[in-house]
Parts: C-alpha cells; sequence; structure tokens
C-alpha cells in the first residue's frame, strides 16, 4: 500500500510540476518574447544558467544509462537540453508509468532509477568503469560553479535585487528549482535517515549544483574504481 501511494504520489508530482513549466514557459514567451537576446544575459542571468546545466549533467548520465538504446537516449538528452525540467519531468512521470504492479509494491524508487538488466544482478567488477573520471569531472564542475558564483558576487553584487528578476529570469528560476525536486527525491531515497536528507536538500536549494556535484562525489567515493558507476543511483545496503 505505501509503495503504490509513494508511486502514485510521485507520478502526481512530476506530471504537475512538468505541466506548470509548460504554462510558465508559454506564459513568459507570451509577455516578454523569446529568450535569445543580449539584454536577457545579465551576469546573474549567465550563472544560473551555469547552475541549471551542471545539474543537468546528472540527468542526462542517468538517461543515457537508462536507455536502452542511442537513438532513444539521443533524443531525450536534447530534450533535457532544449526543454529543462519539462523533460526532466515527464521522463520520470513515464518511468513510473512503465513500473510494473509488483515493481510498484515492492521499491519504486529502486525500479525507476535502475535499467532493468542491472536489477536483482550480483555486482561485477569493471576493467574500464569511469568512477575515476566521473569523480575528476564531478569535482571540476562543483569547483568550475563555486567560480562563477564568487565571480558574480563580486562583478555584480548580492542577486537579492528586485531589478534581477526579470520575466526570463523567473521562468528560468523555476526550471532549475524543478531539476533540484527531482535530485531531492533521489537524495532523500538515499540517505539513511531524515535529518541526513534534509541537510542535503536544503544544501541544494540554497547553493544548487555546487552541491549537486559535492553530492556525486561523495557517492563516488563509496564504491571502488572497478565498481559499475550505476551502484551511485542505489542505497547502500542495495549493492
Amino acid at each position: 500500500m505505501a509503495g503504490s501511494l509513494l508511486v502514485n504520489g510521485l507520478r502526481t508530482l512530476f506530471f504537475v510540476l512538468g505541466s506548470a513549466m509548460v504554462v510558465t514557459l508559454i506564459y513568459t514567451i507570451s509577455v516578454d518574447g523569446l529568450p535569445f537576446r543580449m539584454d536577457v544575459l545579465t551576469p546573474w542571468m549567465t550563472a544560473t544558467l551555469i547552475d541549471f546545466y551542471i545539474n543537468v549533467v546528472p540527468l542526462v548520465a542517468w538517461v543515457s544509462y537508462k536507455e536502452s538504446n542511442w537513438i532513444s537516449s539521443t533524443v531525450w538528452i536534447i530534450l533535457l537540453i532544449c526543454f529543462g525540467s519539462i523533460a526532466t519531468s515527464f521522463y520520470i512521470f513515464v518511468q513510473f508509468i512503465k513500473l510494473s504492479p509488483e515493481e510498484a509494491l515492492q521499491d519504486p524508487i529502486y525500479h525507476v532509477l535502475l535499467q532493468h538488466s542491472n536489477k536483482d544482478s550480483t555486482k561485477q567488477k569493471e576493467k574500464h568503469s569511469p568512477v575515476a573520471i566521473l569523480r575528476i569531472l564531478f569535482s571540476f564542475l562543483g569547483c568550475f560553479m563555486l567560480g562563477t558564483l564568487i565571480y558574480t558576487i563580486v562583478t555584480d553584487g548580492s542577486p537579492f535585487r528586485k531589478e534581477l528578476f526579470t520575466p526570463w529570469m523567473t521562468a528560468t528560476l523555476i526550471d532549475f528549482y524543478i531539476n533540484v525536486v527531482a535530485l531531492s527525491v533521489w537524495v532523500a531515497y538515499k540517505e539513511a535517515n531524515w535529518i541526513s536528507a534534509f541537510l542535503w536538500i536544503i544544501l541544494l536549494i540554497c547553493l544548487g549544483s555546487i552541491i549537486t556535484c559535492a553530492y556525486i562525489v561523495r557517492e563516488l567515493f563509496q564504491i571502488t574504481c572497478q565498481d559499475p558507476v550505476y551502484l551511485i543511483l542505489v542505497k547502500r545496503e542495495d549493492r
């Protein structure tokens, strides 16, 4: 019963979030035109876009792993890059729709996260696992975003100014935080207790992709360089 309620709740959540972002996008275009203008790219908008797309990287990696062929994987990745949280929300919604009744009752998030071929299988060591490369990549991305944040504060001041909240900045922030919701669900699932989950989610909300990268790097150091990367998706006891 709990599993079924969780599945229905998450299906509804991501369908509503995706729909809300569609409405936000249409409304913003109608009142402020298309975003492909130089006046839209203020320093803080640029920093927000960098933050947004760094958060898209782990979502792209997950979709690449989940999809069984390169054509569907490429299509979804293009949608993620072009439509952001709209694609994220509807992709997750579709994954919950695909769950069998047994999977929905057992451990729905586990079954959504993992590719079917990796479920209930014995962990195998890999000679060329990209764990070490991903540790370096996400460490770099986290440091890059931290540098971007510091530079933007030094050169353009505080982001908490009324004139910064243009229609496109507001839409971008909504887009950004819907992706944060998706990452927060993953963090809440993975953490052993609600206190640590709550703290990580607060940090995600406040510091965005800096914390996303730090969390992923932490998880990558919980497995060896010969382990398959997909192990970081699930709880430690399920590895």
